[in-house]
């Protein structure tokens, strides 16, 4: 993909890890668990963000007999990695674990999914960082499980699913984020839902098509709230990634939320500068998959719209594959900007990657 560009290595902001299925945690749960699971018949805790039998979930030439890719580091580096010149991949792993009501199993089967992250995937490939899943159900648990990994330099963010009980925002979050700043994680945003609410502010949808469309309007509720709420003025170093967001939605978006803030802002005094400041200083979104139209054009337009190059940051959103081939970048982007968005946007994006910005040129 970046054959003959003199550049680092490009940094892949999202790629997914597969977990084969709930036995691949059983030796990461204690006896008492590993007991619960047989007697309650638990069999599986299924994929939150996509269909995992839908025949474009992965590309076909991807799959293995079991009809799954991405079990493994070899296969993850083999089929997202090596063919894209990737130096440095972030894993955010989108098993269920959110689904669950009880918080006590919300957070065995979530610490259990981080040990598996590390003896399967950290511990066997040096190229590797990941997102601390954490267990939403319970703020202090997620907490404990942020503490529990953070000495952990190979952990860089902070992964929560973009739809969830309440608004991101809302103060009973605030010490996720307080411990995530402490530590030097990003907040990582993935698309995807615990279902606690309807995917629609309408209600509940028939189909997949309507949830997948609705994402879009869920990133732009959370980084209101987040915005308004002040979470970016009391939490003055954290970064927010916005992974398979979109972004063509992101200037019209500021601008309405700009008109609105300068009206009403004697509310919010804490939002103390316009809002599409604090999202060029603090915010980054995910490239692929890629929602502009296909003219090269276009895309550069919407890129002047936008006002900054540093926004974006490479992904590949392995093995969702959703791009023709290996052209997960734009060919139409000039060789700067792919230089700040495969390299020096992540390195912003993603302070705990310091070791990888000593040694960039």
């Amino acid at each position: 993909m970046l054959a003959g560009m003199s550049l680092p290595l490009p940094i892949d902001c999202d790629v997914h890890p597969v977990l084969p299925g709930l036995p691949a945690l059983m030796p990461y749960l204690d006896d008492m668990w590993r007991e619960q699971v047989v007697r309650r018949g638990i069999d599986e805790l299924y994929s939150i963000s996509y269909p995992s039998n839908a025949p474009i979930t992965t590309r076909a030439d991807w799959k293995g007999a079991d009809g799954r890719t991405a079990t493994t580091p070899e296969l993850l580096a083999a089929q997202g990695m090596d063919p894209f010149g990737t130096g440095t991949a972030i894993l955010h792993c989108l098993y269920g674990v959110q689904l669950p009501f009880s918080e006590d199993m919300g957070a065995v089967f979530t610490r259990a999914l981080n040990d598996w992250i590390v003896a399967e995937w950290l511990d066997r490939d040096p190229r590797l960082r990941a997102s601390i899943v954490v267990p939403v159900q319970s703020v202090a648990l997620a907490v404990a499980e942020i503490e529990r990994l953070a000495s952990d330099k190979r952990f860089v963010s902070v992964l929560l699913l973009v739809m969830g009980e309440i608004p991101l925002g809302r103060r009973q979050h605030w010490p996720i984020y307080e411990a995530a700043e402490r530590h030097g994680l990003s907040l990582a945003i993935h698309a995807g839902s615990s279902y606690r609410n309807p995917p629609s502010p309408l209600g509940w949808t028939s189909y997949y098509t309507e949830e997948y469309v609705n994402q879009a309007n869920a990133f732009q509720s959370q980084l209101t709230s987040l915005i308004c709420e002040g979470v970016f003025s009391k939490f003055s170093t954290l970064k927010v990634v916005l992974l398979e967001s979109g972004f063509t939605w992101l200037p019209g978006y500021l601008w309405r939320l700009e008109k609105f803030w300068k009206g009403v802002r004697m509310e919010v005094p804490w939002v103390d500068r316009p809002p599409g400041e604090i999202v060029r200083d603090r915010v980054r979104l995910s490239l692929q998959p890629i929602d502009a139209p296909p003219d090269a054009d276009d895309m550069l337009r919407l890129m002047d719209h936008m006002k900054s190059d540093e926004l974006l940051v490479f992904s590949t959103d392995y093995p969702h594959w959703q791009f023709d081939g290996q052209d997960a970048l734009p060919t139409c982007f000039s060789p700067e900007l792919v230089r700040k968005i495969t390299v020096d946007n992540p390195l912003n994006a993603f302070p705990r990657l310091k070791e990888l910005r000593e040694s960039v040129p």
